[in-house]
């Protein structure tokens, strides 16, 4: 008599299978099948995975903003303030020369006074519209938009205009530290593990990079 490897089945010594499972005699035990394998999911270079279990409300394949995506936002919002600068104080400046050119030099010696206070008026209203009113109402500046970035609170919802304000309001206190207060603010992001600057840190939100 002989018995089936494979199910220790007694079976006689002529049976060419086993008379159980069926298996050819003197064949040996099949080997139990491995396990598959799971393909690790490939992440591009300075790209930075949001954790595998989003909460809801969270945008699907977003990843945090790589630094130069962030610079190059930051440089279209400098440029466009900018823009919009030069065209305030050429407007205010022809008025000054036509007022100068009628007689009125005391009201354009006051008027010239004005033209001081008008740059940092005129950034703040800038910076309330553009980093505050367009982040918390669309997620993000004019040139974040143009890269595709967004701005997120922990739970991944926009963020209220209150503290979009207060996260402006900690860029600007960081920039009365001369040079290294803006420029450690702004490199930040390069050691951070989820790209944060140090105003996204005062408010707990984050900047993703939309798929």
């Amino acid at each position: 008599m002989a018995f089936c490897t494979n199910c220790g089945t007694q079976n006689p010594d002529t049976s060419q299978f086993c008379t159980t499972c069926g298996s050819r005699m003197g064949a040996p035990p099949l080997a139990p099948a491995a396990p598959p394998v799971m393909a690790t999911p490939l992440v591009p270079q300075g790209m930075t995975p949001l954790p595998p279990t989003l909460p809801v409300g969270w945008p699907a394949g977003a990843t945090y903003a790589v630094w130069t995506d962030r610079v190059i936002g930051y440089l279209i919002d400098s440029i466009l303030v900018g823009v919009g600068m030069a065209i305030l104080y050429g407007i205010a400046g022809a008025f000054l020369a036509m007022i100068s050119g009628l007689g009125g030099h005391d009201l354009a010696g006051g008027m010239c006074c004005m033209l001081i206070l008008l740059f940092p008026i005129a950034s703040l209203l800038v910076g309330v519209f553009n980093r505050v009113y367009l982040v918390s109402t669309r997620g993000a500046s004019i040139g974040q938009g143009v890269m595709r970035l967004k701005v997120v609170d922990a739970n991944g919802n926009l963020l209220t205009m209150g503290t979009a304000f207060i996260r402006l309001l900690a860029q600007v206190g960081l920039s009365f530290v001369p040079i290294v207060g803006p420029l450690l603010d702004l490199m930040w992001p390069l050691w951070d593990e989820k790209r944060q600057t140090l105003h996204d840190k005062a408010v707990g939100c984050y900047v993703l990079k939309l798929a």
